[in-house]
């Protein structure tokens, strides 16, 4: 009884949603004239499409870039904070700044960051030791390491936050075990530290995993998915076939791709956890 207002709350708000995008990848609708039943059409249409392929692949690249860049940075930032000694709560409230900064001020900033000339403040820093100028954001080469970089600093503190947590259940003669064994900071780490992080590890890397294939939010703001379709994401060719048609908006195409990716998202998650079942324990 308690649950049950919890339940129909969830049920109304989220799983009623879902059921009717289901039914709507197979339909052809305004969302104001009375539906019509198209069948497969819409995933066809999908799987068609030319920018498929490349939305796909964008997206997978920002995937590894952010595994490469965004996943041991804010394991690395939350282990070497948890060996300070004084004003830990200051620096976990920078750590965590960046979460609570508005998407479209950190953007603008960003921007900033990112001006292409000369005076540019990455240009002019790397102007010092001879580098540069670098395009960044209109460069095909360097817009989506650019949106990797930025999207690591928007999110890394929530999870700088969820590692240090997690290192304060650590049982410490654990670590004055490996002093007593002559081990040093790095050591400590990786035969100490690491071990003890395994299950959380694994829950933050399909996190993020699962995040990275939804971006949306840096290629829209950034680039709108340019230069030439080379920030283009999924989530971004959803949101065109929806509301950037130019004869209305095809929302059956739009919620048919979105419930590809949810399938693939799923099929993944089940076999990551098959796999790591026994890693994390």
């Amino acid at each position: 009884m308690f649950l049950l207002p919890t339940l129909v709350i969830f049920g109304v708000f989220s799983w009623t949603p879902i059921v009717r995008s289901v039914v709507m990848s197979f339909q052809k609708t305004n969302l104001v004239t009375p539906p019509t039943w198209v069948g497969w059409d819409n995933f066809q249409f999908v799987l068609n499409d030319p920018l498929l392929g490349t939305a796909v692949r964008n997206t997978l690249w920002f995937a590894l870039l952010a595994l490469i860049i965004g996943y041991p940075v804010p394991l690395v930032v939350a282990v070497l904070m948890s060996e300070v000694r004084r004003a830990k709560g200051l620096y976990s409230a920078l750590a965590y700044l960046p979460v609570v900064v508005p998407p479209v001020v950190s953007v603008l900033l960003w921007r900033v960051f990112y001006n292409a000339s000369p005076t540019g403040v990455f240009n002019t820093i790397l102007g010092w030791v001879g580098l540069g100028p670098y395009p960044w954001l209109q460069d095909q080469t360097w817009a989506m390491p650019s949106l990797v970089l930025a999207a690591t600093w928007a999110g890394a503190g929530g999870t700088i936050i969820i590692y240090l947590a997690a290192l304060v259940s650590v049982p410490p003669e654990l670590y004055d075990a490996a002093e007593v064994d002559g081990a040093g900071v790095w050591r400590k780490v990786w035969h100490v530290t690491m071990p003890q992080l395994r299950g959380v590890l694994f829950i933050t890397l399909i996190l993020q995993v699962i995040a990275t294939a939804q971006v949306f939010l840096e290629p829209y703001l950034f680039t709108g998915g340019g230069p030439a379709n080379a920030t283009l994401t999924v989530l971004l060719l959803i949101y065109r076939y929806a509301f950037q048609n130019s004869l209305g908006g095809n929302y059956g195409a739009a919620t048919a791709l979105s419930l590809m990716l949810a399938v693939v998202l799923a099929l993944f998650s089940l076999l990551y956890f098959r796999l790591t079942k026994s890693w994390s324990q």
